[in-house]
Formats: C-alpha cells, structure tokens, sequence
C-alpha cells in the first residue's frame, strides 16, 4: 500500500475577493458554487471521486473519529479523522492552524488532523494518535507532516495565555521576533508525536502570515482555506 498526500496553497481555483483563487473551506462566505468547483478541482487532482475527500466541521476541540467510507456531508464536530478504507481521502481545512497528516502505509491507515492553540492544548493529537492505533495504525511504523501554519516568530498571544499552553504542549512557548511571548505550535506537537512513539516527523517550513500564497486568518481577517489530505491506494 502506498500513502498519498496532497498540501494546497492559494493558488489555481475560481474563488474571487479575499478568497482568492483555490479557497476549500465552506464555512467563510466565499460562494458556495466556487467552494464547490474548487472541490472538484482537488478530487481530479487526486484521481479520486468528489465524495471520497471527506471534510470536517471542525470547532477547535479534542474529537477525533474514524470513517470507513465516501459521505457527501462533513463529519459533524470533530477535528481529527482516520481511515483505514483505501481510496477514502481524511482532510483538514487551515488559514494558521496546523494541519498533521499521519500515514502507516504498512497497515494502511491515515488521519489528519486540525490542530490549532485551542485544540491542540485540550489534546486533539493524542486522541487522534488513539485513534489510529484503535484502527490499526502503528506509530511506531508511520511518519507525521506538519503542514504550513504560523510560525513561532509571528504567532504573539499574551504572556498568560503562552504559559497556558505551555503547561499543556511543552516546547510550544517561544518569543517572536519582536521579543514578546509567542507560540510555536508545531514545535510543541513535533514533541508531543515523539513521545507518542511516532519516529518521523516532517515539518513544513512556510509561515502562513508570512508567505501570500497561503491563506492567513491572522494577517488578513476574512480569507480562504488551504487544505491538507491524506489517502491510502
């Protein structure tokens, strides 16, 4: 078996405004019939049917499920998907947070996840880890990306709100490069999927405030939303 994985930018879609060009999140006021052309983009790109690239209503929690087949309706309220169906792409929808894709392609699983400050300190990335073992995915035997997210140097929050985090992602706490407390999310997951047994860890580098041709909640307010997703052939 082999993983697949697709990362998109902004880049080679319909959508017009501060959405501006290939915009997949639904949920932003973009016209529902650019998301939907968008859509269809990516499952050509992907050689896969529209309905095999299942979305979430993501809300910032620690809910994490597994699907085993196409659906044409978003898994309500959850922020981690696994699969372990072949040809069933699991995505997560990101302008700042940080998508994780986890694939075992030796057993044949996948998950992404959405891992933004709210979710990850409540523990999205330890449910999702469960949650691939529970469908027979081994950490041990599979590799983790962290996707394009805000970067330490521009994620500044308050210092309160840092030690918060912190206490609950170690290694997340950093300064930005204006020396005020910061966070850098994938720095602090990064730790925590080693301690869950997960050897490979590969980080994007891209700053999503940074880079234009990502979208950015934080640098522009109303915007689109890049994808991550993950698929087992």
């Amino acid at each position: 078996m082999t993983a697949r994985r697709i990362v998109t930018s902004r880049s080679g879609g319909v959508s017009t405004g501060p959405y501006a060009s290939f915009n997949l999140g639904d949920h932003v006021g973009d016209d529902p019939a650019a998301v939907a052309a968008n859509r269809q983009r990516l499952a050509a790109a992907a050689g896969l049917e529209p309905d095999h690239l299942v979305w979430m209503e993501q809300i910032h929690g620690a809910t994490v499920q597994v699907v085993d087949a196409a659906r044409t309706a978003p898994v309500e309220a959850t922020d981690g998907l696994v699969t372990a169906t072949p040809g069933i792409a699991v995505a997560v929808l990101v302008a700042d947070c940080v998508p994780i894709l986890l694939a075992d392609p030796e057993h044949g699983v996948v998950a992404a996840v959405h891992a933004g400050r709210v979710g990850a300190a409540a523990g999205v990335v330890p449910r999702a880890v469960e949650a691939f073992r529970s469908a027979g995915g081994d950490p041990a035997s599979s590799d983790a990306l962290l996707g394009p997210a805000i970067c330490g140097a521009c994620y500044e929050v308050p210092a309160d709100m840092q030690a918060a985090v912190e206490s609950r992602l170690p290694g997340s706490a950093v300064r930005t490069r204006a020396g005020t407390p910061g966070l850098d999310l994938r720095a602090g997951i990064a730790r925590q999927l080693a301690a869950l047994g997960v050897e490979r860890i590969v980080t994007d580098p891209r700053c999503t405030a940074e880079d234009p041709e990502l979208y950015s909640h934080r640098r522009d307010g109303v915007t689109g939303r890049q994808a991550a997703l993950a698929w087992i052939e």
